[in-house]
């Protein structure tokens, strides 16, 4: 048995781990790779293996870092299951074809420039169909029901926390008369936090492949985020300015958007105009509606005692380009919430070439972002950044609000470990910045972890 490292080493996209046992190949995600564009261009388009020869897919969650480049695997023959939630199959279902629908449109956008400039047009990384025919392939489980995906191989997934039907992979593993347990966390959620369930709690593993994000990170303390919530939105009032938000379509949106519901319902809420900008996002709220299972104690309640959590007086959904259109056109005060939350595609990139140049307007950063993505620079309050190729000045306020994060900080991710009555035998850190990680396996060294690995891209580990 063997794992071979294809994605989210020392990085934290592209999640795509090769698990090979009993002749067969499994692919464990199939994300897509954020970063310098021209490296991610390569990247996507080009597997290090060949898809056919891959006999199952297992998809953690819905994250396009995780599920982005499985049209891509398909359209180049990949024609097996693909195995996961039903609400993460759901998902997938208006992801992957709004992904679709972002690189057809950014593709196109791109070649009108190349165009004009006469140099050679690009192809969309895959398109709509593509995109319907890798749904077609999905196979769902239920959370915490063992199924046999193939001899000496048995999935059962476990809720992750991080967003609606996340699951953390739980692999039996059989092989010539050697048994082992593979835990595959995908991405890690937060205790306690709004609208999703807390992380199942494992006892024991023989491997642990672990998530890194925030492997040597703190997330600032939870008590303020209201106050600085009505601060912001205040000050907005008081400068007719504008706050743009960028928030991952999937649970970032919906977790600000039930929070804000909350402070409203509790009449703490300004006289301000609330929109959330993308199709993705509102199809996506719907698909929340449709999984109550997947939702904590906190959200059930709320919807039995005030209705929708996801909607309210304030708030609006665009369904229509005009209407996306219009709000450039709109003064403020108004908050607009848009996708992508790394800046990296998607309506957003509109909002903020609109209004990134106004010093009264706030840019409010509630996730992460990768290095190299536009979404980094921001944070890091670049002078300059680029917006469709072209530069822009940055004087717009920025604002970095990190509680809203679904992923563990480094301290929950030591809780996490210590629901193990026994330390796993090997642990393999993925998906984290290659200084997160290496921190991390330092810490757990500390802490009596005798074998941890921080494998590079293409590395193989044998277990």
């Amino acid at each position: 048995m063997n794992l071979q490292f294809y994605g989210a080493a020392r990085t934290v996209t592209g999640s795509m781990h090769l698990l090979s046992v009993n002749g067969k190949q499994i692919l464990l995600d199939c994300g897509l790779y954020q970063g310098k564009r021209e490296e991610a261009f390569q990247r996507n388009r080009h597997f290090p293996f060949k898809p056919e020869s891959i006999d199952a897919v297992i998809l953690s969650h819905a994250h396009i870092d995780h599920s982005g480049n499985i049209p891509t695997l398909v359209r180049k023959g990949y024609n097996g299951p693909i195995y996961s939630t039903p609400a993460t199959r759901d998902l997938c279902s208006a992801m992957l074809q709004d992904s679709a629908h972002l690189q057809e449109k950014d593709t196109e956008f791109v070649n009108r420039k190349r165009a004009k400039k006469q140099q050679p047009l690009f192809n969309p990384l895959y398109n709509r169909k593509d995109a319907l025919n890798a749904i077609q392939l999905f196979r769902t489980v239920a959370f915490d029901k063992p199924l046999e995906i193939s001899q000496g191989v048995t999935v059962t997934f476990r809720k992750a926390g991080h967003i609606l039907g996340a699951a953390m992979v739980e692999l039996q593993l059989k092989e010539g008369g050697h048994s082992k347990t593979l835990v595959f966390t995908g991405d890690i959620g937060r205790k306690e936090m709004p609208v999703l369930p807390d992380p199942y709690c494992f006892e024991k593993t023989d491997l642990l492949l672990m998530e890194t994000t925030y492997g040597n990170r703190l997330h600032k303390p939870e008590e303020n985020v209201d106050a600085r919530l009505i601060e912001l939105m205040n000050e907005a009032v008081k400068n007719k300015s504008k706050i743009i938000i960028p928030a991952f379509a999937v649970d970032r949106t919906q977790t600000f958007v039930y929070r804000l519901n909350k402070l409203c319902k509790d009449g703490l809420c300004p006289n301000i105009p609330i929109y959330v900008d993308s199709p993705l996002a509102l199809n996506v709220t719907q698909i929340y509606r449709l999984h109550p299972e997947c939702l904590d104690e906190d959200a059930l309640d709320f919807l039995e005692k005030n209705g929708d959590p996801f909607g309210f007086e304030k708030l609006h959904y665009t369904h229509t380009v005009e209407e996306s259109m219009a709000l450039n056109n709109k003064k403020g005060p108004m908050i607009i919430i848009s996708a992508s939350g790394m800046c990296e595609g998607g309506r957003i990139l509109h909002h903020l070439r609109n209004n990134i140049q106004d010093p009264k307007n706030i840019i409010l950063m509630i996730g992460y972002a990768a290095e190299h993505t536009l979404g980094k620079r921001i944070i890091e309050k670049d002078p300059i950044v680029k917006i469709f190729g072209e530069p822009v000045e940055l004087n717009a306020k920025v604002v970095v609000m990190n509680n809203f994060s679904g992923h563990a900080d480094k301290n929950e991710l030591l809780d996490f470990l210590k629901c193990f009555k026994e330390k796993p035998e090997k642990m393999i850190l993925v998906h984290g910045d290659e200084t997160q990680s290496l921190s991390f396996a330092e810490t757990l060294q500390t802490l009596g972890y005798k074998d941890v690995a921080v494998p590079k891209e293409n590395e193989v580990i044998n277990f």
